[in-house]
């Protein structure tokens, strides 16, 4: 499978802090994002919670559970006649395998007709059995399994976990969502404030420079003392739709380039704008 072309083989620098389960406890923080999987449209649903506490040492075998979907959309991903029963067997798998074998459900892959789960474990022995036994109950889906070594979590670092400009596209998301709770109309242009934190004056400047021609307003150059690493303060505030597509475009502008210049892009913010009928 692609999945472990990825992960197992390119070489892992990182010195991980081994923890066990007795020494952690897990706050489930699920979300999801869309990324490229070999060319294909993928959909990943993945517990950033875990992020503080990988890798686990009682846990170093990933397995993985594989479902050939019977009725996916054209682009590969789930379709909503389908949705309900693939929840279902994810539900009746997760269950089994974490209760049997000492595991920990860590997200999911479903790109190309497949929906892919996994898991890291600490007991693998009969773990096919568990699978085939929950299995047997949905004699019209073709499944693969497997297991391997992964002491380092590579599978849910390296490939399940989002990348910095992703979990931006995640965090973005929650805001909208927190908007649209409150009957915003998304489809409305309004003022949209943004926070950034830099090391130095200069980088601060510099950073102005840079936004100068594209439409944003200073609305506060301050310092703040109890910020030791950051205490430049830039407020900054442009009218700016608050779609998905509109919001990524520009904030992930802001983060890359207050990366740039060792600074902290600390997020943005907005009215709640109702439709006057």
């Amino acid at each position: 499978m692609s999945f472990f072309n990825k992960i197992f083989g390119k070489p892992n620098n990182k010195q991980p802090t081994m923890l066990s389960a007795s020494e952690t406890n897990n706050k489930e923080d699920w979300d999801f994002y869309f990324t490229n999987v070999d060319g294909n449209l993928a959909s990943i649903f993945v517990d950033l919670g875990l992020i503080t506490m990988a890798p686990m040492k009682d846990k170093p075998n990933i397995v993985w559970v594989s479902i050939q979907m019977n009725n996916p959309r054209e682009d590969g991903l789930s379709s909503k006649e389908e949705s309900t029963l693939l929840c279902d067997i994810e539900d009746a798998l997760v269950s089994k395998v974490s209760s049997k074998h000492n595991s920990i459900y860590i997200g999911r892959l479903t790109s190309a007709g497949h929906r892919d789960l996994y898991f890291y474990s600490g007991d693998t022995m009969l773990y096919d059995r568990t699978i085939s036994e929950v299995m047997v109950s949905y004699p019209k889906y073709e499944f693969e399994y497997g297991s391997k070594e992964d002491k380092e979590w590579s599978g849910y670092l390296d490939f399940l976990y989002p990348t910095p400009t992703q979990m931006q596209t995640i965090q973005n998301r929650r805001v909208i969502d927190q908007l649209e709770k409150n009957g915003d109309d998304l489809t409305k242009a309004r003022e949209v404030d943004h926070w950034i934190y830099f090391k130095t004056e200069t980088d601060r400047e510099a950073y102005i420079e840079q936004i100068s021609n594209n439409g944003f307003s200073i609305v506060e150059k301050g310092y703040n003392q109890e910020l030791d690493e950051t205490p430049f303060v830039l407020h900054i505030r442009r009218v700016d739709y608050v779609d998905q597509n509109s919001v990524d475009d520009y904030v992930i502008y802001l983060w890359k380039l207050a990366n740039e210049l060792n600074a902290d892009y600390d997020g943005w913010e907005t009215s709640i704008e109702k439709d006057a009928n």
